[in-house]
C-alpha cells in the first residue's frame, strides 16, 4: 500500500459547499474529514458529507451516457445522448403543449446549477413546472 495523500475539496452531496480533506490512498478515498480552515463548515460535516462517499468508486457507477434501445440499455455518444434528449422534449412539448413538461431541480446541486434549470424551463419549454427537494 502506498502512502496516504491528503486533497481540500469541496463537498459534492448538496449546494452547501463545505470544506472537506479526503484521505487517499492508492488513488481511493480511505477517510474523510472536514477542512477546520474552510468558513462554510469550519471543519463540521454531516453524515452524509462525511461517509457518502463510496459511489465515487463503484463498479456500478456509470461512465459514459446511455440510451435505451430495443429494450436495453447501451453505451452512447454525449452528441447522440443531448439530440435524442432534445428531440424527446421538442416532441412533448410540440404534442402536449409546454405544460406537459416539469423538471426536478436539486438541493444537491449549486445556486447555479438551480438558477440555469429554472431559466431553461422557462425560457426553451416555456413552463413554470419547476420542483426541488429544498424544503425536507
Amino acid at each position: 500500500m502506498g502512502e496516504a495523500s491528503y486533497v481540500k475539496t469541496i463537498c459534492g452531496y448538496c449546494g452547501t459547499g463545505c470544506g472537506l480533506v479526503l484521505e487517499v490512498q492508492d488513488n481511493r478515498i480511505t477517510k474523510i474529514r472536514g477542512d477546520k480552515e474552510a468558513p462554510v463548515n469550519k471543519g463540521q460535516t454531516c453524515v452524509k458529507g462525511a461517509f457518502a462517499y463510496e459511489y465515487v468508486h463503484s463498479s456500478k457507477r456509470l461512465t459514459s451516457p446511455m440510451i435505451r434501445k430495443a429494450g436495453a440499455l447501451v453505451e452512447t455518444s454525449w452528441d447522440e445522448a443531448y439530440r435524442y434528449i432534445a428531440e424527446k422534449l421538442e416532441a412533448i412539448r410540440d404534442n402536449w403543449g409546454p405544460n406537459a413538461i416539469s423538471m426536478f431541480a436539486c438541493a444537491r446541486t449549486t445556486n447555479e446549477s438551480n438558477y440555469i434549470t429554472q431559466k431553461f424551463m422557462r425560457t426553451v419549454i416555456g413552463s413554470n413546472n419547476i420542483d426541488g427537494c429544498n424544503r425536507t
